[in-house]
C-alpha cells in the first residue's frame, strides 16, 4: 500500500512552514484549530504525496488552499491546476481562498467550510 501522508523527506519542511505561516494562514489557523469548525480536526502545512498543503482536515479529505500573490501568476496557476487535479483524484475536496478573503471576509470563507463539512458524507 503506498503511503500518500507526510511523508519522511518532507518532514523538515512541514516544520519549517508551520513556524513560518503567512499572516493570512496564521489568521486562519486561530479559527480552525481546537476543532472549532462543527468539532472538525484540522491539521496545518500537512503533506499529501509531494505536496503540502495549507490546512487539512482527515475527516473530511478536505484540503484548504490560501492564496497569495504568488499564485496570480500564469505558471504558479498551472502549478495549483496540476496540484488540484492531483488531490481531487485521491479523494480529496480542496477549497482555495485568496489571502484577500480571509483578512476582508472571514465570515464567508468560514461559512464555506463549514457548508462543505455539513454537507458531506462519511
Amino acid at each position: 500500500m503506498q503511503r500518500h501522508h507526510n511523508k519522511k523527506h518532507l518532514i523538515t519542511q512541514r516544520k519549517a512552514l508551520r513556524k513560518n505561516l503567512t499572516p493570512a494562514e496564521a489568521y486562519l489557523w486561530t479559527h480552525l484549530k481546537t476543532k472549532k469548525i462543527e468539532g472538525r480536526r484540522f491539521q496545518k502545512q500537512h503533506s499529501i504525496d509531494n505536496y503540502t498543503v495549507d490546512f487539512y482536515c482527515a475527516s473530511e479529505k478536505l484540503v484548504i488552499e490560501l492564496d497569495g500573490e504568488v499564485h496570480n501568476h500564469p505558471v504558479a496557476e498551472e502549478k495549483d491546476e496540476k496540484r488540484d487535479i492531483h488531490l481531487r483524484n485521491l479523494g480529496f475536496t480542496v477549497l482555495r481562498f485568496e489571502n484577500k478573503m480571509v483578512f476582508e471576509h472571514l465570515h464567508s470563507v468560514l461559512q464555506e467550510i463549514k457548508d462543505h463539512v455539513k454537507n458531506s458524507f462519511p
